[in-house]
């Protein structure tokens, strides 16, 4: 293992234009590092290396003759493979797309391009962002980089995994229901879900390429990295209104109030009583409760009252069957697999559970959708969001569990998952902890906390107030310090 492997992106950066070590070297430092591991992780599907070194000779060129790209300059990243980059592959896992190639990046991808950015390749996923495991038709599955047979969770998991495994410092992925948040869990890595419409999301599919923009609420643009710097620094480069998306405001970013640990008033919750977690993630989130107060940190144990998961979770997949019934091309293989993904969500599973978690309930909408209906689930949206922003105003943070479960071993799409000897709807145990904060816009990162007895990594939430990023990174990041700290897995 190189001793550049690891390094923080904004440390890359840095080195890189103080002429400590150039482009080219720490290109080929992880291309040396995905040669040696992502045969057996699956994590990045389309490698670029060709033009990925041309840019990053062209990065010390630049240096050479005084020029600065911008804050990435020369430093190698990776993009999830739902969002477009111009001349690359992108594919989203998803047949119909093989051999596409993008004339045109997303906003995001150009702003990262922008800033200096060597891009690498795109990193593997579920087909079109759809799952809480990364398989798909045209590539292989991801696997953990903790223990090969568990999944590094989903839609991003070749993001969370090659960040883990040292093959990308920094990865843009994308989170409609927890596909940023639950891989970082699984994999043990810092994740970003922003506010709602913060970062621009033109040029992201699972919108097929031809097809009217319809998913235009809950679906937003995060990041992967091993630090929060990292996430603070990838955030302030690609948040902004974009004139490709006239529905992003143009919001300048918050201030942090710069408030010690000690003056902070943290929300903290172990668990959900309607879901309960697993007992490591469990014990996890109390010991990280009594750690900040150890450190004279005012944490509260907090539930927003009137919290009924089963109305979040009916409402989410609500707005969830509008935003999506014309995204893709009508076609008997999807009509397949979604028909398949709410039969077994709704017949696999601990009983009880699954009525929280019932998809089969909005069947009739997503067949017969009606623009009353659709109007009528962004009104009890908004109300929603009102809701959270009122509940969450008394607090700093809220501290809560990513998922229910830590990595389980690879399993059928949608089927149930194991939790401390309960069978899990599928949905339930991946989606209760993430799906709320979509649903009403809040930002979330994600930082690990610790590992399971055999060795998984556990992650925990911290939820900020909507538009103040700034504020919940510098919170997170004294949080951090106190509390988590990323470690690689053994052999990488």
């Amino acid at each position: 293992m190189s001793s550049l492997t690891f390094t923080s992106a904004h440390q890359l950066a840095r080195m890189i234009r103080d002429r400590k070590v150039s482009a080219v070297e720490v290109l080929d430092t992880y291309l040396t590092q995905i040669a040696l591991h992502n045969s057996k992780l699956n994590a990045i599907c389309t490698l670029d290396e060709d033009k990925a070194r041309t840019r990053a000779k062209l990065a010390d060129e630049a240096l050479a003759k005084g020029e600065n790209w911008g804050a990435l300059h020369g430093v190698p990243i990776t993009i999830k493979d739902v969002i477009e980059t111009a001349g690359i592959l992108t594919t989203a896992g998803y047949i119909p797309l093989k051999n596409y190639f993008p004339q045109e990046d997303a906003t995001a991808v150009a702003r990262l391009r922008a800033a200096g950015a060597v891009i690498m390749g795109k990193t593997n996923m579920a087909e079109l962002a759809a799952d809480y495991q990364s398989t798909n038709s045209l590539f292989p599955r991801v696997n953990n980089p903790w223990h090969l047979d568990y999944t590094p969770g989903g839609s991003s998991g070749g993001s969370a995994a090659a960040i883990a495994a040292g093959l990308s410092p920094l990865d843009l992925g994308n989170d409609f229901g927890g596909s940023v948040r639950q891989p970082a869990h699984f994999c043990g890595v810092y994740g970003l879900k922003p506010t709602d419409r913060r970062i621009s999301t033109a040029g992201l599919i699972p919108e097929v390429p031809g097809m009217p923009l319809c998913i235009r609420h809950m679906m937003t643009v995060g990041c992967f990295a091993r630090s929060i710097e990292d996430i603070q620094l990838c955030f302030s480069l690609i948040a902004g209104a974009d004139l490709r998306r006239p529905d992003v405001p143009p919001i300048p970013l918050d201030r942090p109030s710069g408030k010690p640990l000690q003056h902070l008033k943290i929300a903290w919750s172990d668990e959900w009583a309607d879901v309960p977690v697993a007992a490591e993630i469990r014990s996890a989130m109390n010991a990280i409760a009594q750690t900040l107060s150890e450190a004279g940190v005012r944490v509260e144990p907090w539930m927003p009252e009137d919290f009924d998961y089963t109305k979040i979770f009916n409402l989410y997949g609500r707005v969830s069957a509008y935003l999506n019934a014309y995204a893709q091309p009508v076609d008997r293989y999807n009509i397949r697999r979604s028909l398949q993904l709410i039969f077994r969500t709704a017949t696999q599973g601990d009983k009880q559970l699954r009525k929280l978690g019932n998809f089969a309930s909005i069947l009739p909408e997503l067949l017969n959708p009606s623009l009353k209906g659709y109007f009528e689930a962004l009104t009890e949206r908004d109300r929603f969001t009102a809701y959270m922003d009122e509940a969450l105003e008394p607090w700093d943070v809220w501290l809560c569990p990513v998922a229910a479960t830590p990595a389980f071993t690879h399993c059928p799409a949608w089927s149930a998952v194991d939790v401390d000897g309960r069978s899990y709807p599928y949905a339930v145990a991946n989606g209760t902890y993430t799906i709320p904060f979509n649903l009403s816009g809040h930002p979330a990162v994600v930082i690990p906390i610790g590992k399971t007895q055999n060795g998984l990594p556990i992650g925990m939430q911290i939820v900020g107030k909507r538009w103040c990023e700034m504020e919940l990174f510098a919170l997170a990041s004294a949080i951090d310090k106190v509390v988590g700290g990323f470690q690689h897995p053994p052999g990488y």
